[in-house]
């Protein structure tokens, strides 16, 4: 894998996930309280023996910046060769944003270039899944391939926002539609179609030609799936790869969290007692950035008084380090750092990310709760949709309800909910 090179795409705006992008790229969101969603591919590479990579940024990149400063740069060694290095967009062709994916490497060409790798890994920074790109490097290789693209079989209803693959007896990829409007099954499968997972292995040069053809077409949406797929798979090598899942489960999981309920849905993925995604697997470790904070703490159990109520407990539940639950009760939620849920609270199928306070009384259901964000004494979110909407809260088409930073969320924008546990007990 040293002569790998791994190129993570991470500029989308992901506008469908609002207002969680608001003030952040997409990859940078927070995902299962102590991750982000690079953290996947990020861990992805590392766990795959890869060392030196660069991560393509866009749009609202200050946050993810930071966090790969913080979280990525202690695991690379400059001395040995190792690195992750950021590329903000720099306009070196010309004075525009990336035109598509295949443009935003274009722009970027003397960077990788400058690796002298022998082969380039794409990926993109905001899907969900373990994976271990050496074993698609080494297929790539034995087949003798110009371009190895990740092969997933996904639902006819759900082709249509894919790249749709078919393929050969060999895998070899004779058809490519992308985001097709009738895709194209797999044969034999009615209901299924082989897409694209926006994981591709190029051998160096190959790329390198591609992309200057690409720039120089007019009409080119420079996009690797409109344009330079359909365009080689007739003249050259070019194979599917069947996506082989590292996380230890009979079923393969892969998630993009592009939109408010697919995103919602991963994240409770993580609370079942058997989860899909396997986040404890020591074999394929998730890392990220890990301030240092103390252990999450439950505190009060009035029931001996007489006040069922009043008992701090989280069950079904991931609750991150640093967050008190005071008096309160947590079920199927994901909390984040630095959280406190004050007395008599119900928090509920919910996502509270870090440092959020809730007030005494407060009742949060199927809801984001973004970062910083204070819920006043007794308001409730995710109870009556009417309500919610008047606040101007979005809610999702399945009806999950996401409160942003900015959010006006009760009795006073400026509200300040204090912590009961730093008071005492009253």
């Amino acid at each position: 894998m040293e002569n790998v090179l791994a190129v993570i795409l991470a500029g989308g705006k992901g506008s469908r996930l609002e207002p969680l992008t608001r003030d952040r790229a997409k990859p940078a969101v927070p995902f299962g309280g102590a991750y982000r969603i690079i953290d996947f591919v990020m861990s992805n590479c590392l766990n795959s023996g890869i060392r030196r990579i660069l991560v393509m940024t866009q749009y609202k990149a200050f946050s993810m910046d930071r966090h790969l400063n913080l979280g990525w740069q202690p695991f690379f060694c400059r001395e040995l060769g190792e690195h992750v290095d950021i590329l903000p967009p720099q306009q070196r062709i010309d004075e525009n944003w990336y035109q598509g994916t295949a443009d935003a490497v274009y722009q970027n060409i003397y960077s990788l270039e400058k690796e002298s790798p022998k082969y380039v890994v794409i990926l993109a920074g905001d899907h969900i899944y373990k994976m271990n790109y050496q074993h698609m490097v080494d297929y790539h290789i034995k087949v003798g391939a110009d371009l190895t693209i990740g092969a997933l079989p996904v639902d006819v209803a759900a082709a249509t926002q894919f790249g749709v693959m078919q393929v050969n007896a060999h895998d070899r990829i004779i058809g490519f539609e992308e985001k097709p409007k009738n895709p194209k099954t797999i044969p034999g499968k009615t209901d299924q179609c082989l897409a694209s997972m926006g994981i591709y292995v190029f051998t160096a040069n190959f790329l390198f030609e591609q992309l200057l053809k690409d720039a120089n077409k007019k009409k080119s949406n420079h996009d690797f799936g409109k344009d330079i797929i359909p365009s080689v798979i007739d003249s050259h090598q070019v194979f599917a790869y069947p996506f082989v899942d590292e996380n230890g489960k009979n079923q393969a999981y892969w998630r993009d969290v592009g939109t408010i309920d697919a995103f919602y849905e991963a994240n409770r993925d993580l609370v079942a007692v058997e989860p899909l995604l396997n986040i404890y697997d020591q074999k394929w470790p998730l890392r990220t950035h890990q301030p240092n904070l103390p252990p999450p703490k439950f505190v009060f159990d009035d029931r001996e008084k007489g006040d069922y109520e009043r008992v701090g407990c989280a069950i079904d539940s991931l609750v991150c380090n640093g967050t008190i639950v005071s008096g309160a009760r947590v079920q199927r939620s994901v909390v984040g750092r630095n959280v406190r849920i004050n007395s008599y609270a119900q928090v509920t199928d919910s996502i509270l990310f870090d440092r959020v306070n809730v007030g005494r009384h407060a009742r949060i259901h199927r809801a984001i709760i973004d970062k910083d964000v204070v819920i006043p004494d007794g308001v409730e979110i995710g109870i009556d949709p009417v309500a919610d909407r008047q606040r101007g809260f979005v809610i999702s088409e399945g009806g999950v309800v996401v409160v942003g930073k900015s959010d006006w969320v009760g009795q006073s924008q400026q509200s300040n909910v204090k912590s009961e546990f730093s008071l005492g007990s009253e």
